[in-house]
């Protein structure tokens, strides 16, 4: 059920214009200082995970690895996706709460 929760937000997030998807883009928003957090799908390749890692951790961005790349392109009504950022502080609280209430059931 949580999961669920957590793709609903990101729908909500994309639907008001404040998530970012897509490799190249949530780099970017990273590196601008817009992404206020952001998730890798489980089934990312090892260097797309490093990557974000290591850039989210330098510019100080919470990040998780969540769901498939399917379950992520599907939360936001795109195709596979592999990493998304939320935009928006409130949004983005919102989400992480739910992934780390996710994380403690687990």
């Amino acid at each position: 059920m949580a999961q669920n929760k957590v793709f609903s937000l990101l729908g909500i997030a994309m639907r008001g214009r404040n998530l970012v998807s897509g490799e190249h883009q949530t780099l970017e928003a990273v590196k601008k200082g817009t992404a206020m957090l952001v998730v890798i799908a489980e089934d990312a390749s090892d260097n797309t995970k490093k990557l974000f890692s290591d850039k989210c951790s330098f510019y100080k961005v919470p990040v998780f690895r969540y769901g498939t790349k399917e379950n992520l392109g599907r939360a936001i009504g795109k195709d596979f996706r592999s990493s998304v950022c939320v935009c928006d502080a409130g949004l983005a609280d919102a989400v992480r709460k739910q992934l780390e209430i996710e994380q403690n059931e687990n």
